[in-house]
Formats: C-alpha cells, structure tokens, sequence
C-alpha cells in the first residue's frame, strides 16, 4: 500500500465515528425539539419567577407522568395563579382544549386578569367558574383532569366529596385524573389534615376511590426527603410562601418546597 493510500485509509477512519457521533447528537437534538412538553416548559412566555421554580415542580416529568398530550381535553382544576396554566396553555393552543375551572371568589377575578396579560397566548383557554359554570364543560368529554396542590383545601372546607364527583363527571371512561399535593406520613395524627395543608397518600386515594376512580400508580418526582412535614405555621413555612417571613428564611429555602405526592387515577372503562 503506498503513502497516499494509508492516508486516505486513515482519513477514512477518522471519518466514520466523528459522522456516526455528529449524527447521534443530531437524533438527541431531534427528540428534544419534537417533544411537546419540553417546548411548552421551554415557552418564553412564562414568568422568571414561575420558570424558578420548575426544580421544584418538576413540570416536563408530571405532565409526562399523567400522559398528558398536545391534542388532549384537559381541564385544569383551581388554576389560581396560573402557574401551570403558562404551560398547559401553549402545550394545547393548537390541537387540544383547555378548560380552567376556577372557583369562585378573589381568585377567579385575578385569574381572568391573568389570561388577559397575554391574549396571543391564553386567548383560547376556556374559563368556567366553579361550580356555577361547570356546565360549560360537556360532561364525559375531558380527556385529562389536573389539579395541583388542591385537594387539602377541599379537605380542610369539607368539599372534597363534592368536588371529585364533578371530576367524575367530566372525565371520559378511561380518563385520567392527575394529583399533586403536600404529603404527610402516614404515621402522624390524621388530624393534622385539617390544619397543616398536609394530607396522607390514604386519604386522597380514599377519596378518590369513593368518588369511583381506579388507582393507576404515582410517581416521586416531587418528593423532598428534607421536609419533615411537622411545621408550627403548616406547609405555608416553607417555600414558596415563607410565613415566618425572614425568621430562619434561609433554613427554610435550604429545605426547598414542600414534599409532595404525585398520583394518577384513572375513570373505569364501561
């Protein structure tokens, strides 16, 4: 073999790995761009201070987590600030519908003011007032229902049972019911339940499971094995809302947000 030969011999096996390397990132870069999740959490429309908070609430991995997709019927449960309204709305502006059912009272005048700030990218979400409106949600036409860091108001006002039968209500057969919420071990005093913004894994399941939903699994992404759930002030010590003020502030964002549940369920195919 002469000198150019092995040169270009060489050359050749340079090539072939820095090619099949280039086209691995290629097929990476691919992925990432063609998942929708990823691109509404990436959306630059949302809030910086929403945006700090997303190691914390994991947002790609819940709504991964409860199957949510782009061409969905989703309703979203006590919205509030819209925290994850900034993302489940470009996720379905184009091929899906999103519903939020907000209660009544302050939060529902806020919320409206909320979807105005952005008209290009709130404009076609639907608002329904809770419960007076919930009727402009077709009943068993919802694909997906999400509630986050909800069920304990239910719990300590006493309308849980209500409130899940309107889940019900709304879901498809086989829909799914997504949940998040501030944990407590099931070890402490049930009581707490109604004061510290905390509830037991069994409880919510009871519920839900009264209301005629399937448990279908959960995940731990939003757990935090720093909060010992045992606060004098409740969940509302720790982050995001820091009751004692600047009283041990920087214990408390050590900590980080609440541990958390994260559960699905699932409306029976009939």
């Amino acid at each position: 073999m002469n000198r150019l030969a092995r040169i270009t011999l060489l050359l050749t096996g340079l090539t072939l790995p820095l090619a099949a390397l280039a086209a691995q990132h290629a097929g990476h870069g691919t992925r990432q761009a063609t998942d929708p999740i990823a691109t509404a959490v990436a959306s630059p429309s949302r809030t910086p201070a929403n945006v700090a908070r997303d190691p914390y609430r994991h947002p790609s991995e819940t709504l991964a987590f409860f199957g949510v997709k782009p061409n969905q019927t989703v309703v979203e449960y006590s919205p509030s600030g819209g925290w994850y309204t900034e993302i489940l709305a470009p996720l379905l502006r184009e091929r899906g519908t999103l519903y939020a059912l907000q209660p009544t009272g302050r939060g529902l005048d806020s919320f409206k003011t909320f979807l105005a700030t952005k008209p290009e990218i709130y404009g076609k979400v639907k608002l329904a007032a809770f419960p007076d409106q919930t009727g402009l949600i077709p009943a068993g036409s919802v694909d997906t229902l999400l509630t986050f860091r909800n069920i304990h108001n239910m719990v300590m006002g006493g309308t849980e049972a209500a409130t899940f039968k309107t889940f019900y209500d709304l879901l498809k057969p086989g829909g799914t019911l997504g949940i998040e919420d501030h944990r407590l071990p099931e070890s402490r005093d049930s009581a707490l339940e109604k004061t510290s913004g905390y509830l037991k894994v069994s409880t919510v399941r009871r519920i839900a499971e009264a209301a005629g939903f399937e448990y279908v699994g959960s995940s731990e992404i939003n757990a935090n094995p720093k909060d010992t759930a045992d606060w004098e002030k409740g969940v509302w010590t720790l982050p995001p809302t820091l009751r004692n003020g600047e009283t041990d502030k920087a214990k408390y964002l050590a900590i980080g947000e609440s541990d958390r549940m994260t559960l699905k369920f699932r409306k029976p195919l009939k």
